[in-house]
């Protein structure tokens, strides 16, 4: 059978970890966080302390894409330390909702931002949206490397975008911070902490997605030197953009009117740099999320393709295209739900419904650094996360406070999500019935040379 390529460099890698995060999420999200948190302040620590927690969970990471540098990342994890059963609960709701349905959401969002440029009909949005699907279908399935050039493409683009126009509110509003600059001294108490962690919710959203690149840790090149380096520069690069664009906000429009603005990019800089300035923002946020999308097309098909390896999922999703090398089946299939997702309409429901239980399943990649270490105490470990075992287990309890959060806040729509996640349980037992009868390979191993 043929198998995935490694044709991901440093460099590729990196990007896929920036491309992944910054979707729509830095141009919407910080007027909430700053309204949440009350003061410049506490919005600022929250931006810091949501990107440190961000950076625990990819040195967590880090460790096991190098001990582990397989397809399928989060998913290979989880099986290995907890069992098929789990990871195979991942891997399905990645496939029918977070991951295609994150797809969905973006392309969907890019059509409704290009309405600022011509008048669209909603089927026409409907028609750009499924048309971007496919073209992410087609660019993916005809190479890794040709799809890694785009990625790269767009992502340097769009974080040049948002560097450019963060330096332009800077300079042209006075380059001077003040607000920074006079704000009063934090005085650390329970309100203060209270404020903090429930900006920090807002804020970690906007960081999601950074764990996506060790989906593809199969078809990276000496992966044990890269994907470590990779994951946590991409995650460092987040925090300062993050922060640098933050203060431009803050000083194009002051405190309040940045946490009263719907749409605090374009607001900035439309206040410093006139209204025409606003297409250009509108055309940054257009790319920026088609990058996102991109990546998660890119990344979250190697796990379905590590699935059907184990047995556990359509077996067709194994197959690697013979001439361009890529899991042909497992990208086209999840782009194309996708693309009825973005028709219907229906992804919304279901993304919200289920987005925070992602946090469940990262936290077990990062409780699966524990597991492993004592299971496993003398498999090798190129790179081993630093402050073991206080790095993962502060991620482990962030995503716990996370998930309770929505729990306790919505229980209904909480309920709901776990009902779609558990409903992968019947067709587990289908395949792994299926599994038990064939040879499927054993855990941890991966036919990627």
């Amino acid at each position: 059978m043929t198998s995935l390529k490694r044709t991901l460099n440093s460099n590729d890698l990196t990007l896929l970890v920036v491309g992944s995060v910054i979707g729509s999420g830095i141009f919407l999200v910080p007027s909430t966080v700053l309204k949440q948190a009350g003061s410049v302040p506490i919005a600022m620590l929250a931006w810091l302390g949501g990107g440190i927690l961000s950076l625990f969970g990819a040195l967590s990471y880090a460790e096991l894409g190098a001990m582990r540098p397989t397809s399928g990342g989060l998913y290979a994890y989880t099986r290995d330390a907890f069992g098929r059963f789990p990871a195979f609960l991942f891997g399905w709701t990645l496939f029918f909702v977070i991951g295609s349905g994150t797809v969905a959401t973006l392309a969907v969002a890019s059509a409704n931002y290009m309405g600022q440029f011509a008048e669209l009909t909603p089927l026409t949005r409907q028609l750009i949206a499924v048309g971007l699907i496919a073209l992410m279908a087609v660019i993916n399935v005809r190479g890794t490397r040709q799809s890694a050039m785009v990625q790269n493409w767009a992502t340097g683009i769009k974080v040049g975008a948002i560097v450019v126009m963060s330096l332009m509110l800077l300079l042209m509003s006075g380059g001077t911070p003040a607000v920074l600059i006079d704000a009063p001294p934090l005085v650390a108490n329970p309100a203060i902490l209270t404020a903090v962690a429930t900006a920090m919710i807002s804020v970690l959203w906007a960081y999601e997605g950074w764990q996506y690149v060790t989906f593809s840790a199969g078809e990276a090149i000496d992966p044990q030197r890269t994907l470590p380096k990779s994951i946590v520069l991409g995650t460092v690069i987040l925090i300062a953009i993050y922060l640098l664009a933050n203060v431009a906000y803050l000083v194009a429009l002051g405190p309040e009117q940045m946490a009263a603005s719907e749409r605090v990019a374009g607001d900035a800089t439309a206040a410093v740099l006139g209204p025409l300035a606003g297409k250009a923002i509108a055309l940054a946020i257009i790319l920026s999320m088609y990058s996102a999308a991109h990546a998660t097309v890119i990344t979250a098909p190697r796990v379905y393709y590590s699935m059907a390896q184990d047995g556990v999922f359509f077996k067709k999703l194994a197959e690697v295209h013979p001439r361009f090398g890529t899991p042909a089946f497992a990208i086209i299939s999840s782009c194309a739900w996708a693309a009825i997702l973005a028709w219907s309409g229906t992804f919304e429901q279901l993304l919200t419904y289920v987005i925070f239980v992602g946090w469940i399943f990262y936290a077990l990649g990062a409780a699966a650094v524990i597991v492993l270490r004592r299971t496993e105490p003398d498999a090798p470990r190129p790179f081993r996360v630093p402050w073991y075992p206080f790095t993962p287990v502060i991620f482990i309890l962030s995503a716990i406070v996370i998930v309770g959060n929505a729990v306790i806040a919505q229980p209904q729509e909480a309920l709901v999500g776990l009902g779609v996640v558990f409903a992968g349980a019947p067709a587990y037992l289908f395949y792994n019935r299926k599994r038990s009868v064939s040879s499927p390979r054993s855990p941890g191993t991966d036919t990627t040379p």
